[in-house]
């Protein structure tokens, strides 16, 4: 993949369950929209200088779409967006590749 390249996906995550935002390796994004069917709440997680851990920021309740942020996600801090149901739900996300 080239800089400049879109990066997205879509999964159908259970109730309760998370979808990581989170690119290999060295590579790093900026991703500008995120898409969920449900309730969700994000989180910011990672680690560095020996702390890890993740921390809620925000929620959405019901369906929708948080549209043209500027998220920067890499391997070791990334976006974990959690469905706070108790049923399975789409999450998707699109943004794109700024660093290989």
């Amino acid at each position: 993949m080239a800089v400049g390249d879109v990066k997205s996906g879509i999964s159908s995550v259970a109730g309760s369950g998370s979808l990581a935002i989170q690119p290999n390796g060295t590579e790093e994004w900026v991703v500008h929209n995120i898409y969920h069917q449900k309730d969700i709440g994000l989180y910011l997680s990672g680690s560095a200088s020996g702390a890890s851990g993740s921390f809620w920021f925000d929620n959405d309740a019901g369906g929708g779409i948080y549209a043209r942020f500027s998220f920067h996600v890499n391997n070791s801090f990334y976006l974990s967006i959690m469905n706070s149901g108790s049923t399975a739900a789409y999450i998707g996300y699109d943004g794109i590749l700024t660093h290989t």
